[in-house]
């Protein structure tokens, strides 16, 4: 069954086809770790988790690689302010590979909590300083750079079809709306290396042929996919925002070294949007995840949140909707829990076409919220057995990844010491007293199950 996928190059559905058969090579744009990752953030590696869930189902062998920017991410995309590690080395009193370690391992324990799968492979621009370099002397002996004051640029007007992938209106763009021309020969052009303004107080600074400084935000990208993946690969994922400058400027600089198609498909998340804008710090909304956590939510039901939208359109977030996205995950993890342990006979044809029809709806670029209600109908299902739905349920995870065989079903204080004094009383043979305990755990909406691994407690809900 053919894998459709939306590609933001061409602006259209695709059959996908790798360049090597069986194998992906998929580069995913990763943080700039000089603080927090927002759930903003995350929308987007939830997406690119789905992605590469959905192609591993698929029976492709994934190789993803996702850069850690660690250096060269300016305050501004015009190639202008502070450097953001630079800075909060600077306001947090460290230096900054302390600041980089420190919140790429938070990023990773946002990963794990959401169960997203970590890249076969992190690579950080501090480590890849080297490969940037070599790029930028290959851009320079073709003729695409020039020198400025403050750096080494990329000459955008070089290049016939820059901007292809945001098609963007040259000519219509105002000067110094999206970059500060000052002494650029063009408002587009972007910076490969930057000089640093007194070579010795930077932390994040090395030697080059044009001097000390360091590199753009952009050759990062280019030089270390390129490195792993090959001058032409499959996939490249990331936001929506990265669409108009950094992936546009990857292209720009990564075909002109090599005169190939850089990426066969380009795919991007939407925002995760506040009050209908773009999620940010002045517009409010801006969450980690451990925020939520002690605001009683559990990753998993942002993560449940994010499957219910497609990954191609805005999901406006809010509290109420994150706690019905809660109460839907804990209704589901109670209903797989309760099913789980059923041993009935199982007829492998009817698992065999709820496979295929729920392949058939993710392979129609990546149509998650309905695979999702198609999991929910599975349960709804009279025809099928429980022992068919576990199996279904256990099968359709493997792209959702909400932990539904191993989430643990949480269990109020209050039935908690009813069920003690339920055990207490059947140690002692009160069975009558035994009996009305359980009638009032039943009432408070818990059912329990004696079994000959102890007791066993779910919450009751209608499928």
């Amino acid at each position: 069954m053919t894998l459709k996928l939306y590609n933001s190059l061409t602006r259209k559905e695709e059959n996908f086809k790798p360049i090597k058969s069986g194998n992906v090579g998929m580069y995913s744009c990763g943080p700039t770790v000089y603080s927090y990752q927002h759930i903003g953030n995350l929308r987007t590696y939830v997406f690119a988790d789905i992605l590469k869930r959905v192609l591993m189902y698929n029976e492709f062998k994934v190789n993803q690689v996702m850069n850690i920017t660690d250096v060269g991410h300016l305050t501004s995309d015009a190639d202008e302010g502070e450097d953001k590690m630079e800075k909060a080395a600077s306001k947090e009193g460290k230096n900054a590979t302390e600041i980089a370690n420190y919140y790429w391992k938070l990023f990773r324990e946002d990963f794990k909590k959401l169960n997203i799968e970590e890249p076969n492979r992190w690579t950080k621009a501090t480590e890849h300083i080297k490969e940037q370099i070599e790029l930028i002397k290959k851009l320079e002996k073709k003729g695409y750079t020039y020198k400025t004051e403050d750096g080494i640029y990329f000459d955008t007007s070089k290049v016939k079809d820059y901007g292809k992938l945001a098609k963007l209106n040259i000519e219509g763009l105002e000067a110094g709306k999206r970059i500060e021309v000052k002494d650029k020969k063009n408002k587009t052009d972007f910076a490969l290396w930057k000089f640093s303004e007194k070579p010795g107080l930077r932390q994040q600074e090395w030697n080059s042929p044009w001097g000390i400084g360091f590199p753009g935000w952009h050759i990062e990208c280019s030089a270390m996919s390129m490195k792993y993946l090959g001058e032409n690969f499959d996939i490249h994922t990331g936001g929506i925002d990265h669409i108009p400058i950094h992936h546009t400027n990857e292209i720009a600089q990564s075909e002109s070294v090599t005169g190939k198609k850089f990426v066969n498909y380009w795919l991007h998340g939407a925002f995760l949007t506040f009050k209908g804008e773009k999620i940010s710090k002045s517009k409010g909304g801006l969450y980690t995840i451990s925020e939520l956590e002690k605001e009683g939510f559990n990753p998993m039901s942002f993560r449940y949140m994010c499957l219910t939208t497609h990954y191609r359109k805005a999901l406006n977030f809010s509290i109420e909707l994150l706690q019905t996205a809660q109460n839907s995950y804990e209704r589901l993890v109670n209903i797989v829990s309760g099913i789980k342990n059923n041993a009935q006979k199982k007829n492998q044809k009817n698992i065999a076409k709820a496979k295929e029809q729920f392949l058939e709806i993710i392979n129609k670029d990546l149509n998650i919220p309905k695979a999702l209600s198609f999991m929910w109908e599975i349960l709804r299902e009279d025809k099928l057995n429980d022992a068919e739905k576990f199996e279904l349920v256990e099968d359709f995870n493997k792209i959702f990844g909400l932990n539904l065989e191993n989430e643990e079903v949480e269990v109020p204080n209050e039935i908690k010491k009813l069920i003690k004094e339920r055990g207490k009383m059947r140690g002692e043979k009160n069975w009558g007293e035994a009996d009305n305990i359980r009638k009032k755990i039943e009432k408070l909406g818990y059912s329990i199950d004696d079994t000959s691994e102890g007791t066993k407690v779910k919450k009751n809900s209608e499928q």
